[in-house]
């Protein structure tokens, strides 16, 4: 095998392969046998016609296209090895000469690492995030943990009220005529849940029990029943039953139901504790994200549009695994939202690219740092790694091969380095932005 590399712009390359007649031979060779059981010719049985007869009545580029895709991949590989590039895409193959007695040449154009130039990224000005925990916080927390002790139970000396749970039964009309879908027995309906036509639950406010009660509304323009879509209704209503739920009282009881803990302030107490240890890391989060974003601002580099498309099918195939894990195919997600794979995949353009900067500012912050991780740091992320996994650390190390080991240090180094810039940074107040 030979190569040549040609540098072309915007950070792509070029790659010459060229595979000599002999590996050419064998590969054509290596696809007749693969595919001479399924060729028939008369006069021969299946299996036994000779090579040179099927070239003869088929023409010599029957087994072509199996033997450059037996060679491609090996001859490409070695390519990438000796070309001593850092790719960072796949390639784009194209076959320039495919021609029995005659070498096998193909090209492969691929996006190369770009070179990052940095600017300032050390002591860059970020506004600061508040952790600061609020009263109010506190006790919206200790509303949602009342509202999953609450108990429903049935009142029956009143109508209903906004937020009550009803059971009803009811039909809709338009035109005076029942219209197919607008029956409903025994139906669960909470009360300001707007899970109805707009104006209809609101109507409902007032309704006693037993007592029919007319519900007048127009469907949406946009409803999903062409034939409701826009046209005024009358639903006869007829509420069965009023359900309220009844929260437990806020006492220290309360907070030995719900918590280790035997008082009512012992457990305020934690829930404010969580609450800002929760924003202390979401604020750690924010800062490291816009020290890293005015890195980018601050450096200079060329993304090859290759690189930006490999990241995007990254996120691609993240999306639908996250949807197959609840169920849902990308083609539903998308009859659903109305969305397409071009629309989907210019939303995550900006995300992409944001992911490429990120990483490659970081990595030549590493590197200009001299960042090293010691044998003691790697041996505490591989403990942490075989904890997650539930397996022994030796064990993790036994599947983990040469590679995977260097990313993971690689992908430490990168996690200092954001340490080290959101550390140098300056955090200061917010700019009030100026009215025009």
């Amino acid at each position: 095998m030979s190569l040549q590399v040609e540098n072309l712009e915007k950070n792509m390359a070029k790659l010459t392969i060229e595979v000599s007649a002999e590996e050419l031979e064998k590969a054509i060779q290596g696809a007749y046998l693969k595919q001479k059981n399924k060729i028939s010719v008369p006069g021969f049985r299946k299996g036994k016609v000779p090579r040179q007869m099927i070239e003869k009545m088929y023409g010599a580029e029957i087994f072509y296209d199996d033997a450059a895709n037996a060679l491609i991949p090996e001859a490409y590989s070695n390519a990438y090895d000796e070309s001593g590039l850092e790719i960072v895409s796949q390639p784009k193959v194209e076959v320039v000469q495919l021609e029995k007695g005659k070498p096998f040449i193909f090209t492969a154009e691929v996006a190369v690492k770009p070179e990052v130039t940095l600017g300032e990224y050390k002591g860059l000005e970020v506004d600061k995030v508040s952790n600061r925990v609020t009263a109010k916080e506190v006790e919206e927390e200790i509303k949602k943990e009342q509202e999953k002790n609450a108990r429903t139970i049935e009142v029956e000396d009143r109508a209903v009220q906004d937020g009550d749970e009803v059971v009803l039964d009811f039909e809709g009309f338009v035109d005076g005529v029942a219209f197919e879908g607008g029956k409903g027995t025994d139906y669960p309906l909470t009360i300001g849940s707007n899970s109805f036509i707009p104006g209809f639950e609101e109507q409902l406010v007032g309704a006693e029990i037993g007592v029919e009660k007319e519900v007048n509304v127009t469907f949406p323009e946009n409803y999903h029943a062409n034939d409701l879509a826009g046209k005024a209704a009358v639903f006869k209503c007829t509420v069965k039953a009023i359900k309220v739920k009844e929260l437990p009282e806020l006492d220290d009881e309360f907070a030995k139901d719900v918590s280790e803990f035997d008082t009512l302030d012992a457990y305020k107490a934690d829930i404010e504790k969580k609450l800002k240890e929760r924003k202390e890391a979401v604020a750690k989060r924010e800062r490291e994200d816009k020290a890293v974003d005015a890195v980018i601002e601050n450096a200079q580099m060329d993304i090859p549009e290759a690189m930006i498309q490999n990241q995007i099918q990254q996120l691609m195939q993240d999306f639908i695994r996250r949807m197959q894990a609840q169920g849902l195919s990308i083609d539903q997600y998308y009859q659903f939202t109305g969305l397409d794979n071009a629309k989907i995949q210019e939303q995550m353009r900006p995300q992409a690219l944001k992911r490429i900067q990120s990483r490659l500012v970081l990595e030549k912050i590493a590197e200009t740092e001299n960042i090293q991780i010691s044998d003691e740091k790697f041996e505490e992320e591989l403990k942490a790694m075989a904890d997650m996994y539930k397996m022994e650390v030796e064990k993790l190390k036994e599947v983990m091969g040469d590679y995977e080991k260097e990313q993971i240090k690689k992908d430490m180094a990168v996690q200092e380095a954001v340490t080290l810039v959101a550390e140098s940074a300056k955090v200061v107040e917010k700019k009030e932005e100026k009215a025009e």
